[in-house]
């Protein structure tokens, strides 16, 4: 089905225009509203995925259509006209909530740039909003959230795995949810009657982690004064979670290949090793192959554990899921913290989908119980987050650019070189320098990116 665009202006012939164009350009559906009265009786009849509107006009201005724009269609994506002396009119109408704004008279490669951000933020908008009802009828995959292309092998992985005995190794960034694969796979098993016991290898120190995991005889160092059972035994039957392997003394790794292999365990001053029936899943956010070359990792502990891989998308790579994911978000921490429910406000779902989400999943976790808590009204909002202002949309004259009453090309070039300078470093210090990450949220390929930073003497080191 094709889009529809929303055209308002009082001046007949530059609708005509516009349509025309428009549906050329875009091969959507253009209709036109010589008022704001009848482009909202428009809007209560038909679906609409982007309105141009002009500021002045006579009745109801562009600011006043736009606040009831954004009363009765939160969701709709407006992008105002002004004409070239009324910037501050347009900056007034990005504050009150409109996506961006163009100035008359304007260029066609210019109209057309603006209203393709427009409409793509629509596009996003519409699939948000379809993720989040789909996820309203349809229970998470053993707690696991998410509809993406990229998270369907892990789905059939955890099936596929379940049904064996066989040593799992889960990867991925921290905070992916590598502990909820473990997870799925021991409930999905045979072993779902039985202990999960999970161990976080890190957490533990080095001269400790062996008694932990191994049990010991009483006398067999200092302190020993009883027997105890180690972590292994307590997992006999069932499956023990050895999560952050990666971080583990070369001395623990040996004796957790001999476990591998032997399936048995011997504690401690013992003298006599132990059977276990014990199904191992580890887990790492380090990269395993380059620690066997740096000889930090055994090379025959790695083979043993990575018999069924898993590999956890980062949530960079997944964004479609994450309306999905602060659906669930905000139903859990709401349980959790026994308050009333509240929405993610527009702004904010925009900038979590730009948002680089180096901690992932559970970044995106922390954000949702954050906000749920210093959120003053029922809709979250960035600020309430700790987000700082979105990224620059527009090209916005500053006040004092626009008093030196420069020449019209002049004054562009400056406007033009403000602009670039503000958004390059903004996008740089979300990704703190990284100038790959930098190019694919500006939608640029690095070269390009590169190029413009030359340009304007900006350097990636600076932010990082």
């Amino acid at each position: 089905m094709k889009e529809m665009l929303l055209v308002v202006d009082d001046e007949q012939d530059l609708l005509q225009l516009l349509k025309r164009s428009l549906e050329t350009e875009f091969d959507c559906h253009v209709e036109t509203a010589l008022s704001g009265e009848a482009a909202l009786q428009f809007l209560q009849q038909s679906h609409v995925d982007l309105v141009l509107a002009d500021m002045r006009m006579p009745g109801m201005d562009g600011i006043k259509l736009l606040g009831k724009i954004r009363a009765e269609h939160p969701w709709l994506t407006v992008v105002m006209m002004t004409a070239y002396g009324c910037i501050e009119l347009a900056v007034q109408a990005i504050k009150s909530g409109a996506y961006d704004f163009i100035t008359k008279p304007f260029e066609h490669d210019s109209l057309v740039l603006t209203l393709n951000k427009a409409l793509e933020r629509s596009r996003l908008l519409r699939e948000n909003l379809r993720l989040q009802r789909h996820v309203q009828h349809h229970d998470a995959f053993q707690n696991l959230v998410g509809k993406s292309r990229r998270m369907q092998p892990v789905y059939e992985a955890v099936r596929m795995v379940a049904k064996t005995d066989l040593t799992v190794l889960i990867t991925g960034e921290s905070g992916t949810g590598k502990d909820l694969v473990a997870r799925a796979i021991h409930a999905l098993s045979r072993r779902h009657g039985r202990s999960f016991v999970v161990v976080n290898c890190p957490a533990v120190p080095e001269n400790i982690l062996e008694s932990e995991l191994f049990g010991y005889r009483k006398g067999a160092f200092t302190h020993a004064s009883q027997n105890r059972i180690g972590l292994f035994q307590e997992a006999h039957g069932g499956t023990i979670f050895l999560d952050e392997i990666g971080d583990i003394s070369t001395a623990i790794q040996t004796k957790l290949l001999r476990v591998l292999q032997e399936k048995e365990i011997k504690p401690l001053g013992d003298t006599k090793s132990i059977q276990v029936d014990v199904r191992v899943i580890a887990s790492t956010n380090r990269n395993l192959e380059e620690k066997i070359r740096r000889s930090e990792f055994r090379e025959d502990l790695y083979y043993r554990l990575n018999v069924l891989p898993i590999t956890m998308p980062p949530l960079r790579e997944r964004r479609e899921d994450i309306p999905l994911l602060v659906d669930h978000f905000l139903s859990k921490c709401c349980a959790e913290l026994g308050c009333p429910r509240k929405t993610v406000s527009t702004e904010l779902m925009e900038q979590f989908m730009r948002h680089p989400w180096e901690g992932n999943v559970r970044e995106l976790e922390n954000l949702m119980l954050r906000g749920l808590l210093f959120a003053p009204r029922d809709e979250i909002l960035p600020e309430d987050v700790g987000f700082r202002e979105p990224l620059p949309r527009a090209v916005t004259p500053t006040g004092d650019v626009a008093r030196q009453h420069l020449p019209y090309r002049q004054a562009k070039e400056e406007v033009l070189k403000r602009f670039n300078a503000d958004y390059l470093e903004t996008i740089l210090a979300t990704t703190r320098g990284n100038v790959s990450q930098a190019a694919q949220l500006c939608g640029l390929e690095r070269q390009a990116l590169q190029q413009i930073m030359r340009r304007y003497g900006i350097r990636a080191e600076t932010f990082r």
